[in-house]
Formats: structure tokens, C-alpha cells, sequence
């Protein structure tokens, strides 16, 4: 093994499916709980969550960053959550500094959306280690977002996790409140999940530019890309294991994995 590769801190991908896992005790929260418990405290938290679409690339780059409630029509329970973890304007200058692909605007606007912030309140309760989130370009192509995300690749040896959240299957249309999960749903999770194991992140995104393919599993592509950035910062020693699985409402993969050296 490398022996740098011992400092690496891991990637984490998150299927955060329905917000309410932010307050709800169920098989995915303790799971998000077991996984922050097990992991060796980062300096810091760089984000790319489904929920920040920006026109260009930007990070969030303020002290104190805000929680945003970006949704409607849940109990007044979840929107009493606040995260109040700091940010860092100095780690996010430095991914300023590390993105040569495309200019990164400091944000001192948006602060931590749900796509982060339900997630980390089970990993890391204590809101104590600083957190930024960078945007997803929406004009950007899955092979640029690839190249941004593998950019910054160095923050992992500087004791920073890198967290995507998102869904590998997202379509909110069909969703089926009471029933089981949809056929189509499971196939193209398993399909993806596959191809994570086999490594072969070229079909990845090849297959996201096949949109007739993907429609039903992937109507929109925010919920996917995060995951483009965590399997770009995988390096050749690293090995990739799933701590979440399941299609949830029909067609909201809960599958979350990390990649650790």
C-alpha cells in the first residue's frame, strides 16, 4: 500500500432520500449515525449536495452559514432543525485554489440546504466541524463535473471529508407513498452499484448522456452528480463498499457508500 494512502481520509456518497430521515430513527439515519461514529473526526466538510444548482460554480464562504429549509409540506418538527455548524472561508479559498477546470465564486449567500445538513445531523450531531458546500454548474457536462471533483482529490490528505448527496435513482413524479419499490428502480440501482464495483466510471458517465435510457431512474441529473464527484476522488488503492441500500417510495435509492484506502 502507499503509505500516503494511510492518510487519506475516505469519500462518502449519501442517498438522503425524504428529508424526514433528518428526525425519524429508521434503518438509513442509524446507519448515517454508525457511519460518523466510525469515522476518524475530519478537519473539515466539503459538501456537494443535489440541492445547490448554480449557473457557474460556486462555495459557500462564510463564517456562520445558515440552515435552509428547501422544502414544503413536512411537519413543523423538521423545520425547527437548525444545524448550526461553522463554515470555513479559508477552505474555501483553498478549493479556489485547487479547481483549475473552472473559476469557483466565493458564496456568502446560500449557507447548508437540506441535501446537507439531514444528513450530517446524523453523522456528526454536535455541529462542531466546519462545513462548506460547493454548487453543482448546471451547464457543466458529467465529464467536467468528473474533472472538478477529481481537483480536489489533495483535501483528502489534508483531513477533509468529502461528502455527495444525492439519489442514484430520483424521480419524484411516480413516487408510490404506500407501495413497495418499482421494478425498473431496483434493476438500474443494482446496474449502477455494478458498475461502482467494477470501476468503471467512463460507463458512468457515458450512460448519464444517454438521457432516453435513464429517464424513468434519472429524470434530472442533480441528484446523481454528486456521486460523479465521489468516484472521481477515488484512487487506484482505494476500495469501495455500500453502508446503505433499498429503494424507498418506489423510486428513491438509498444506496450510500464509501471509499477508503
Amino acid at each position: 500500500m502507499n503509505p500516503d494512502a494511510r492518510k487519506r481520509m475516505p469519500v462518502l456518497f449519501v442517498g438522503h432520500g425524504n428529508p424526514m430521515n433528518a428526525i425519524e430513527s429508521n434503518a438509513y439515519s442509524r446507519a448515517w449515525e454508525e457511519m460518523g461514529r466510525g469515522l476518524l473526526r475530519p478537519k473539515a466538510i466539503v459538501c456537494v449536495s443535489a440541492h445547490w444548482e448554480t449557473n457557474g460554480t460556486s462555495v459557500t464562504a462564510m463564517q456562520s452559514p445558515g440552515t435552509i429549509h428547501d422544502f414544503y409540506g413536512f411537519p413543523p418538527e423538521l423545520f425547527a432543525v437548525e444545524y448550526k455548524a461553522p463554515g470555513s472561508p479559508e477552505l474555501a479559498g483553498r478549493i479556489r485554489e485547487l479547481c483549475h477546470s473552472t473559476s469557483v465564486k466565493p458564496d456568502d449567500g446560500w449557507g447548508l440546504d437540506h441535501g446537507t445538513w439531514s444528513v450530517l445531523c446524523r453523522m456528526f450531531p454536535a455541529a462542531d466541524i466546519p462545513v462548506v458546500q460547493l454548487s453543482l454548474d448546471r451547464a457543466k457536462t458529467p465529464a467536467e463535473h468528473y474533472v472538478l471533483g477529481k481537483e480536489l482529490a489533495s483535501l483528502r490528505s489534508e483531513g477533509i471529508l468529502i461528502l455527495g448527496s444525492g439519489n442514484i435513482v430520483h424521480n419524484l413524479g411516480v413516487l408510490n407513498w404506500g407501495g413497495g419499490a418499482y421494478d425498473w428502480a431496483v434493476e438500474f440501482d443494482k446496474r449502477i452499484a455494478g458498475m461502482i464495483m467494477e470501476r468503471n466510471h467512463k460507463g458512468i458517465l457515458d450512460l448519464l448522456n444517454r438521457r432516453e435510457e435513464i429517464r424513468l431512474a434519472i429524470p434530472t441529473s442533480e441528484h446523481f452528480l454528486p456521486l460523479v464527484y465521489c468516484l472521481a476522488l477515488q484512487e487506484k488503492e482505494d476500495e469501495v463498499s455500500f453502508f446503505t441500500e433499498g429503494v424507498t417510495m418506489g423510486s428513491l435509492s438509498m444506496r450510500s457508500l464509501r471509499i477508503v484506502s
